[in-house]
């Protein structure tokens, strides 16, 4: 019998519920709230609700030179087109002309001079998209051509930045690199990402009395929407309230970046008192939007006979494109993760934020973490090679310790250690040494196809680096019926959160999931809220939903005791029963005479990160409040005569703590590993020599297909691993730590094509490894045998 309806049992019956155990509590592998209606196409985005009469359509015209002023902008053309409301530049915009999100340097309309590609200059406001289209391209600008900077290390070398740049130093470098037994120089250049959600950016507004706006946004970011929003139109945040159901996918790419159609839509809708709407066509959404940041990576690192680090010095150059952004973070992120699962001893790390003509690049899963990692990674296998070792090795050695060797360049403490019993443990279940040498075996005797194996580990640091972003909101409301309203500062982009949170809201209450009504992220429910990333939207709101309902859930104790004559200890509540002395009760029976009794049913729930701290004069502090552990074994086999390759085994251990929702987790571990080697393999941007990006549709750039993946794909969680920290029931972030578990793969293709060398050279393949670069990598090592130069 469903909870619902545990009214009707008797008191033998309700006695034997109570002794059974919630089947929907944390812990357990529930579906997603929403994934029958995924697969149904019942699932309402922006772009699904109905359309409002008299509802406008927008179409951005974009700049097409890459640095340039403008002279001259002639909209008049644009009137002509019947179906036309209005045309906007940024001369007609009431309030605040920038929407940068930390810092200004992010024009909404282009003011006069364009910096990128993709820029937008004007917008026009029709009754349906193709007549805005139409008419956005029929207006006329003329440009006085600027010269771009396009190329990062040209950026680097002339310190064109956006930002300063930061520096983490630990010991002497400098006197270690110069006294080590080897050392090493180098460079990698490090591709970008295309986010790739299915939904592209849309927004949809409404305008209300007193100057209002209603925002329906597909954003990871309502508050901030809700705060530019407000900007651009001149009024206070209290008139715009943002309504969030969820997105298509999001993965950073709507952290800041959905603010644009938002925002201009709601100055359309202010000009013209008409609701608007803007959704990008997909090749205006990738020019218009910034990737994950392309890196430039230069290294000194000075190591042992064994391997082991004795100094080292990185050089991290982010392409942060044309504006600020959060490059800030991002690049801090990627010096916070630049020594991986290593203890690096002397070093020194300098972040560099580098400007380009280029669409502001953004947050992306990891948010810099996996650039900064990638560049360790090929410093261990470029040290493995160089001394004839196996990679693995040559990562173990250099491995934090438990008690010693332990504390990272920014002078924090890797507590709660997995790193060692993890990698055995997936050497082991992998048959790693075994594998090994079968592969050497094979490559013996097979001179065309190559096989490569790696194992790689994962140490990410879980928190915001913006440590005022730590917190978060929640508001549950119990009606008369004991049915539970659910809403939270976090957005569901599709990775489940909502529905660890209701697990979570479930287990407090000992109630059946279905009693939790999941509703829409909304600023006039749970205001000021951070955006759902940093992996922290169930740390964060889990533990927020979890407060306010424990407030709840006391208030229940107190009205219980005092009602039955018994201490709040008698009062237990266990798989929808309440227990009250030797009495059983429904949970709807408690309800219902709580209400009776002037109970408050509602409550708001609050949650702060503690520990945190980070002082950036002294580039020192706690930036983490845990790090979340991670080993994948990736095994592929490349055709050196074409560069193409296949992978063909995963293995993967993960460590989420203990887990709210396996089956969720597990399905993250595998979406990050997958999304991580296709950023690290098959996923290439291109830009012409003006500055255009040339891969702006499916049919160019390639994201991941079936295919694509591991024909054996294997992933197992850490078992009986409760996270130390208190976090929502300890557990751990599973959002983008798996994500760096794809450095296996560009690892293990590189180790087949090293092969070729004997393994005494580390073939220069830069990411992402394309056939392309593969081919190169192979006509190199076959170059270094002969001994021809490269």
């Amino acid at each position: 019998m469903s909870d619902h309806h545990s009214t009707g049992l008797t008191q033998a019956g309700m006695i034997a519920r109570f002794q059974q155990d919630l089947q929907t509590g944390v812990g357990r592998s529930l579906p997603h709230e929403s994934a029958e209606k995924h697969v149904s196409g019942e699932a309402q985005y922006v772009d699904d609700r109905l359309e409002f009469p008299n509802q406008l359509h927008l179409y951005a015209r974009l700049s097409d030179r890459a640095h340039a002023r403008i002279i001259r902008v002639d909209t008049t053309p644009c009137l002509a087109f019947a179906g036309v409301r209005r045309v906007i530049t940024h001369e007609d915009i009431p309030g605040l002309k920038d929407i940068g999100p930390l810092l200004p340097g992010d024009p909404l309309l282009a003011i006069d001079k364009v910096e990128f590609v993709g820029q937008p200059v004007l917008v026009v406001a029709a009754c349906d998209l193709n007549t805005a289209r139409q008419a956005a391209m029929a207006a006329i600008i003329e440009y006085e051509d600027l010269e771009p900077v396009l190329d990062v290390v040209q950026a680097l070398r002339n310190r064109h930045f956006v930002l300063d740049s930061h520096t983490h130093r630990r010991g002497d470098s400098a006197g270690a690199l110069a006294t080590a037994e080897n050392r090493l120089h180098g460079t990698l250049h490090i591709g970008g990402q295309e986010h790739f959600y299915l939904e592209t950016q849309v927004s949809s507004v409404m305008p209300t009395e007193d100057g209002g706006m209603i925002v329906y946004c597909s954003t990871q970011h309502p508050t901030e929407i809700q705060k530019l929003v407000a900007e651009v139109l001149g009024v206070s945040m209290n008139k715009v309230v943002v309504d969030m159901r969820r997105m298509g996918g999001g993965f950073g790419g709507k952290e800041t970046q959905a603010a644009s159609p938002a925002c201009l839509c709601a100055v359309v809708a202010h000009l013209t008192g008409q609701p608007t709407k803007m959704r990008l066509p997909r090749a205006e959404d990738m020019q218009m939007t910034g990737k994950r940041h392309p890196f430039y990576v230069e290294y000194d690192v000075g190591f042992d006979a064994c391997g082991r680090l004795q100094g080292i010095q990185i050089d991290l150059a982010g392409n942060c494109g044309y504006s600020p952004d959060l490059s800030g973070s991002i690049v801090d992120r990627a010096m916070f993760h630049a020594d991986n699962a290593y203890y690096l001893g002397d070093a020194t790390i300098n972040g560099h934020r580098c400007k380009t003509n280029t669409a502001s690049n953004t947050a992306f899963r990891g948010f810099g973490g996996p650039q900064g990692m990638l560049a360790i990674e090929e410093i261990m296998d470029r040290i493995a090679r160089h001394l004839g070792l196996d990679p693995l090795a040559v990562r173990k050695a250099n491995y934090y310790g438990k008690t010693e060797r332990n504390v990272t360049h920014y002078h924090q403490v890797v507590e709660h250690n997995l790193l060692q019993e993890m990698t055995a443990e997936l050497e082991a279940s992998s048959q790693y040494a075994e594998r090994r040498a079968a592969i050497l075996a094979f490559n013996a005797g097979s001179p065309i196809l190559k096989k490569g194996l790696a194992l790689t580990p994962v140490k990410f640091g879980i928190s915001f680096t913006a440590s005022f972003l730590n917190q978060a909101g929640a508001l549950i409301h119990i009606y008369t019926d004991a049915s539970i309203h659910l809403n939270h500062g976090g957005t569901e982009m599709g990775q489940g959160l909502n529905t660890k949170v209701a697990q979570v809201v479930a287990e407090v209450f000992q109630v059946d999931i279905s009693r939790v009504q999941i509703t829409a992220t909304h600023t006039g429910k749970v205001p000021n809220t951070s955006p759902t990333a940093a992996s922290s939207g169930t740390d964060l709101n889990g533990k927020a939903a979890q407060n306010a309902a424990e407030i709840i859930k006391q208030r229940l104790v107190e009205f219980a005791a005092g009602k039955y004559q018994v201490s709040e200890q008698e009062v237990v509540f266990h798989n929808g029963m309440v227990r009250v002395g030797q009495q059983i009760l429904s949970f709807e029976t408690l309800v219902q005479q709580a209400y009776l009794g002037q109970v408050s049913l509602s409550s708001t729930g609050y949650y702060k990160t503690p520990k945190i701290f980070y002082d950036r004069t002294q580039a020192r502090g706690r930036p983490f409040y845990y790090y979340a552990f991670g080993a994948a074994c990736t095994e592929v086999i490349v055709d050196t005569l074409t560069g193409e390759y296949k992978m063909l085994r995963t293995d993967i251990l993960h460590d989420v703590g203990a887990s709210l929702n396996p089956a969720i987790d597990i399905g993250q571990i595998e979406g990050g590993y997958v999304q991580g080697a296709g950023w690290l393999t098959t996923e290439e941007l291109i830009w012409s020599p003006k500055g255009q990006l040339l891969t702006a549709s499916p049919a160019s750039y390639k994201i991941p297909a079936v295919a694509d993946m591991p024909l054996d794909l294997r992933v197992t969680l850490v078992e009986n691993r409760k996270n130390p920290e208190d976090t929502v029931f300890h557990s751990k972030a599973v959002g983008e730590p798996p994500l760096m578990l794809g450095i296996a793969a560009w690892c293990a293709i590189k180790d087949a094509v090293a092969s070729l060398a004997d393994y005494r050279v580390q073939p220069d393949i830069d990411a992402p490894a394309t056939p392309e670069r593969v081919l190169w990598g192979c006509e190199q090592m076959r170059a270094s045998r002969s001994g021809k130069p490269k």
